[in-house]
């Protein structure tokens, strides 16, 4: 899990579609990730929430297409941009 001591700039949510009988399995995966500070399967328009911490949004983007999108069960994915006010 994310070391939570560091100052991150971005935060996102990406919401995750998987494949019927996948879901513990992609949980299990994107919950290990590097910059997943948190991850909770859903009941729902979507099967899994995670929260990412970066730098910026564009290493939160390019992690999602390259390492969530790639997990085997995966369908769709939806990326929200946390707002700093």
């Amino acid at each position: 899990m994310l070391n939570t001591s560091r100052t991150f700039m971005a935060v996102g949510y990406v919401l995750i579609n998987v494949k019927p009988g996948s879901e513990m399995d992609v949980y299990e995966i994107v919950k290990e990730l590097d910059m997943v500070e948190d991850a909770t399967l859903l009941f729902g328009d979507y099967d899994l929430l995670a929260k990412m911490c970066s730098e910026s949004m564009g290493e939160i983007a390019a992690a999602v297409v390259e390492k969530i999108r790639s997990i085997e069960g995966v369908n769709d994915t939806k990326t929200l941009a946390g707002a700093e006010l």
